[in-house]
């Protein structure tokens, strides 16, 4: 699976308008802050999600989730690829690495 690193993630989110940010983990995570943009697939709603928020099978997706020890981003990398999605990638560092980095979650987290 591809991964993206941060500053290639923030150069994405600037240049892509259509760039499609998917938060891995369940939704009360979500809703405490999420990267701007994002949508929520957890592990478990990808094949009933994915179709309905992610219609476009060659879109630029990147997938992420709490912090480099998370996995679900790869999980949700792997299902939306065995799906048919061609341009999926992952982000490893997850929103940790994102607010360490100086960056904010929407809405803010508390």
């Amino acid at each position: 699976m591809k991964t993206i690193s941060l500053q290639s993630l923030v150069s994405s989110v600037q240049a892509n308008p259509n760039l499609i940010l998917v938060e891995a983990l369940p939704e009360h995570y979500f809703k405490q802050g999420h990267l701007s943009g994002a949508v929520n697939i957890n592990v478990e709603e990808v094949k009933t999600k994915a179709p309905q928020l992610l219609p476009d099978l060659q879109a630029n997706i990147v997938v992420y989730c709490a912090s480099a020890t998370c996995t679900n981003s790869d999980q949700v990398a792997v299902q939306l690829h065995s799906l048919g999605y061609t341009d999926v990638s992952v982000f490893k560092g997850g929103k940790a690495e994102w607010e360490a980095s100086g960056y904010s979650l929407t809405p803010k987290a508390t």
